[in-house]
C-alpha cells in the first residue's frame, strides 16, 4: 500500500510518499540524518517519537519539500509525515495523539499575504512625503 499526503507552512509545500519497508527516511532524496539545522531534522521526525517505536522500521517516507525557507520546509514535512502516517495506518488513537500534541501536526497554516493596497509599496508601508 503506498500513501501521498502534502503539508504546507507559509510558501513551503512538502509531498510525502509513504511504503512499507525498512524504515528510511529521506527529505529530498537525501537520508533525514544530514538534514541541517539539527532543529530541523528534530521537527521533522517529530510525528514518530510520538507514534510507536516500531512504526518506523515498518515504512519508507520520501519526501520533496519545495519553497519557502528551512524551518517552513521543516514544519511542511513535518505535517506531510504526520499525515500520512495516520492514513497508512488508519488509526484513530494516533490521530488523537497528534491532535492533542500539537494540532499543526495534522493541519495546514492557513495565513496568506495581505494583499498590497493604493498609495505605499506594500500592503501597510506607505509612501514617503517630503516638503521640501
Amino acid at each position: 500500500m503506498v500513501t501521498n499526503t502534502s503539508g504546507k507552512k507559509k510558501t513551503a509545500v512538502a509531498r510525502a510518499t509513504i511504503r512499507e519497508g525498512e524504515g528510511r527516511v529521506r527529505i529530498d532524496s537525501q537520508p533525514v540524518e544530514l538534514v541541517e539545522p539539527e532543529l530541523a531534522q528534530l521537527k521533522m521526525l517529530e510525528p514518530f517519537r510520538i507514534a510507536e517505536d516500531d512504526l518506523r522500521d515498518e515504512i519508507d517516507v520520501e519526501v520533496t519539500v519545495e519553497g519557502g525557507g528551512v524551518m517552513g520546509q521543516a514544519d511542511a514535512a513535518r505535517t506531510a509525515i504526520a499525515r500520512g502516517l495516520v492514513e497508512f495506518t488508519n488509526d484513530a488513537e494516533l490521530r488523537d495523539a497528534y491532535m492533542e500534541f500539537d494540532r499543526s501536526l495534522l493541519v495546514n497554516d492557513v495565513r496568506q499575504s495581505e494583499p498590497k493596497k493604493w498609495g505605499g509599496p506594500g500592503a501597510r508601508a506607505r509612501y514617503q512625503k517630503s516638503y521640501r
